[in-house]
């Protein structure tokens, strides 16, 4: 099959994206980045199937991971939140244990391109993506110009793309 007919089936793409917003602070109201993280996502086609804001606690966290596993209209998961290195910060290690295949280029590049905004703090970023079954998921920092980063120069380009791989 030619890159052309590649890009044209995940052109044809429509992702569902569930999205949870990890907080022991902020109110729905105040969640800027799962407000940017829809945004951005519905400016691109995308369509938002559900979105939690929720404590950052690991069993409420893998308790939504699992909900939303189980639904056919969710092709992807975008998480904010809990990515930092204090104790409270548990994201990464539920969203780990959870995925089956990691694609570590995310986290990589994500950092890469963080670093050019924030210099040397881009190194306590833990944002990790990867997939289960058919879905992706990605784990991004809580901050809202983390989660725009994210979203306009990896998610939004790519996103098709992984979703086609992840459908063969």
């Amino acid at each position: 099959m030619s890159n052309v007919e590649h890009e044209r089936q995940a052109a044809a793409i429509v992702p569902n994206l569930a999205i949870l917003t990890l907080s022991d602070t902020r109110g729905v109201e105040a969640d800027t980045s799962g407000q940017t993280i829809r945004r951005l996502a519905e400016a691109a086609g995308m369509r938002v199937a559900d979105y939690q804001l929720i404590r950052d606690e690991p069993a409420t966290l893998r308790a939504w991971l699992e909900r939303w596993s189980a639904r056919d209209d969710v092709d992807a998961i975008v998480t904010n939140g809990g990515t930092g290195i204090s104790p409270r910060d548990q994201t990464i290690d539920v969203v780990r244990g959870w995925i089956t295949l990691e694609l570590p280029g995310f986290g990589e590049i994500f950092r890469m391109l963080s670093y050019e905004q924030v210099g040397p703090a881009a190194m306590m970023s833990r944002a990790v993506g990867g997939s289960r079954g058919r879905q992706a998921i990605f784990a991004l920092p809580g901050s809202t110009k983390a989660v725009e980063l994210a979203m306009e120069k990896l998610i939004v380009p790519q996103l098709r793309h992984v979703l086609r791989e992840l459908r063969k």
